[in-house]
């Protein structure tokens, strides 16, 4: 190693060590008062309920505490890589669940608990966020010809979407006065279409990129809990959309639903309809659990890459 690597090395051990010496000082001179009331609303019982969806969901995996030491460790070791890694990019679309709508800790939902999520790790990633209330699978086929929105996903590594529970809503909200079931087997179909269709798109854009299709939970409970067959519809929509995640090896079904029928929490927002803070957090939890090995096999690959360079 020649005495300007040296030297580097030498100079980014320091500048961690003045962080986190001052993170720590930082720390120690926070008051409790300072945090706000959203987020002590939303972190009450919240570890009860995210061990309730651990025991059902066995991918689950809880993240060890590293020590200061242990951090400094790993820091030190990736100091030069970490400043040569490009970012893995995530760009969430979709309806209002990808926008946060009823957060209200006004984190932006499931993305900016990701996003939070990786900020305190090693990996570097970066979410674009599109979505937008009330958007149905016809409506995002049409923003999917807006030149920003495309120009994100070519960039894309990996792609999060929610949409349908709008697609089903339009038809309860057309029939309501006499619901049955035959508008929801043609709507089904015509969504099916759409997805495809959404799917085949983003792949054209970025052919590389993993999809992540996020099932959604039954959200017209609190307005016809009366009505048993929504339930069944609603299912049939879901099942919709995993089945065609399975016919490519890119895509991919998060289920939802479970989430929603642990009893006793309230996961819903003031309007009976959206999340909850406690729900985004739930929704965050298990779509993390699906995409963080797939972005720590990448970084991991990344790294290698940057060794074997640096070796020749």
């Amino acid at each position: 190693m020649n005495r300007k690597k040296i030297w580097l090395l030498l100079g980014g051990m320091f500048f961690l060590l003045f962080i986190i010496g001052f993170i720590l000082i930082s720390q120690k001179s926070s008051s409790p008062s300072n945090l706000t009331a959203n987020i002590e609303a939303e972190k009450e019982n919240i570890e009860e309920v995210i061990d309730q969806v651990q025991e059902k969901d066995e991918e689950v995996e809880n993240e060890e505490n590293r020590s200061i030491s242990n951090n400094l460790k790993d820091a030190v070791e990736s100091t030069i890589g970490l400043f040569l890694r490009n970012d893995y990019k995530i760009v969430a679309i979709g309806d209002s669940l990808t926008q946060g709508v009823g957060d209200s800790a006004d984190n932006d939902g499931y993305v900016g608990r990701i996003e939070d999520a990786f900020s305190n790790e090693d990996q570097r990633v970066s979410i674009d966020n599109f979505g937008k209330r009330g958007n149905r699978s016809d409506q995002l086929l049409k923003r999917l010809e807006d030149e920003e929105i495309r120009s994100s996903l070519e960039e894309a590594d990996m792609i999060l979407l929610t949409i349908g529970a709008n697609d089903i809503m339009k038809v309860v909200k057309s029939n309501f006065m006499s619901l049955n079931e035959e508008p929801f087997i043609a709507e089904r179909s015509a969504y099916e279409q759409r997805l495809q269709e959404i799917i085949d798109i983003m792949l054209d854009l970025s052919p590389d990129a993993e999809i992540y299709l996020i099932g959604f939970f039954n959200p017209f409970e609190g307005y016809f809990d009366d009505i048993e067959e929504l339930d069944g519809i609603l299912t049939d929509f879901n099942t919709t959309g995993k089945q065609l995640t399975t016919e490519k090896q890119q895509t991919h079904y998060i289920p939802t639903n479970d989430l929603f029928q642990i009893e006793d929490v309230d996961l819903l927002a003031d309007d009976n309809f959206h999340p909850n803070a406690t729900g985004y957090t739930l929704i965050a939890e298990r779509i993390l659990t699906y995409i963080r090995p797939i972005i720590e096999a990448a970084h991991e690959e990344s790294e290698n890459e940057e060794e074997a360079s640096e070796a020749q």
